[in-house]
């Protein structure tokens, strides 16, 4: 038996949720998978389970704990999240601990090893999350159709997006759709407020799983604007999608979609966001050869989110263990 312990299950309906399920699913011809959102559980014969893969270094820090003091010998994965990443490992003990816990840990792009001093980067894999290839569907030619997807929380800094909404003329030809539950009620007042004022920008709350892909194909470009972000799914479904993307240079998004990609914006400038859009508008040579450069690029790195990729990855990381029960 294996757990998968994750801090949000599906009412969630968060990045957390999305990786736990995934991997259950692949990992179940080889173990009997539970998903559990704390340890220990009442649910399971505790000594039973051979193995546990915790996602979240700090909000699952007391369950990692726990799992170490009482089967130091077993399986212990950690998964990294952004807020892991690019803050809590850095200043939040109980995170810190986790690190040590863990016999290995996991990122989801190719920077998060950088983060980690050399000890933890030694026991680091990196393991590019996946997601199934979409059709491309044609894009209207009448205006840019641009989509954000991510709730409504501080390190997805929709900020950016309200105050870059307000910069675009209604007349431009650019429309906005903003995808996302309100975690936060005050972004979600300036979401609204920013609806009211620009008729080109639409939030349209939250959305089940399969009408966020169908945005997502139907768009000329997804924005992301995270200040911090471990390995954000949309990228990947964009990606996989025909949809190139636009986002914040931050080191999650550039270890998602490379270095040298030409889709960046600087963290918190939605001037230089809208820039972007407004060069990629249909209907002028700069707008088509910039947009066809971009996907090119994201094609390039496709493969790299492919589920038989993420599957390989995730058996090798579980050969490296000898396991005491199965």
């Amino acid at each position: 038996m294996l757990c998968i312990l994750t801090p949000a299950l599906a009412d969630a309906n968060n990045g957390n949720w999305q990786t736990a399920r995934r991997w259950a699913a692949m990992l179940a011809g080889r173990f009997q998978v539970h998903l559990i959102k704390s340890w220990p559980t009442g649910d399971l014969q505790l000594d039973r389970c051979a193995g546990l893969i915790a996602l979240h270094a700090r909000r699952s820090a007391g369950s990692i704990a726990a799992w170490a003091q009482t089967f130091p010998a077993r399986p212990l994965v950690v998964t990294l999240t952004g807020t892991d990443l690019y803050r809590d490992i850095h200043q939040d003990r109980a995170a810190q601990e986790s690190l040590q816990f863990a016999q290995r840990l996991i990122v989801l792009q190719e920077q998060g090893p950088l983060e980690l001093s050399g000890q933890l980067r030694a026991k680091c894999r990196v393991i590019f999350q996946s997601t199934s290839a979409r059709q491309r569907l044609p894009k209207t030619s009448r205006y840019l159709r641009v989509v954000m997807v991510g709730h409504l929380r501080d390190e997805k800094w929709p900020q950016v997006l309200f105050e870059a909404s307000r910069l675009i003329r209604p007349d431009e030809r650019i429309r906005i759709d903003h995808i996302g539950n309100a975690l936060d009620p005050q972004l979600a007042e300036l979401a609204a407020r920013t609806a009211r004022q620009c008729p080109h920008y639409r939030w349209l709350g939250g959305l089940d799983h399969a009408k966020v892909r169908g945005h997502i194909q139907r768009a000329h470009l997804l924005v992301h604007t995270s200040r911090m972000e471990g390995g954000a799914h949309v990228i990947m479904e964009a990606t996989r999608s025909g949809t190139p993307v636009l986002a914040s240079r931050v080191p999650g998004n550039v270890g998602m979609l490379g270095h040298d990609y030409l889709g960046y914006f600087e963290p918190g400038d939605a001037a230089q966001l809208v820039q972007r859009l407004r060069g990629a508008v249909p209907g002028t040579d700069l707008g088509a050869s910039w947009l066809v450069a971009l996907q090119a690029q994201c094609d390039a790195r496709a493969h790299l989110f492919e589920p038989a990729r993420e599957q390989t990855a995730l058996l090798d990381l579980m050969n490296e263990f000898n396991w005491i029960c199965t």
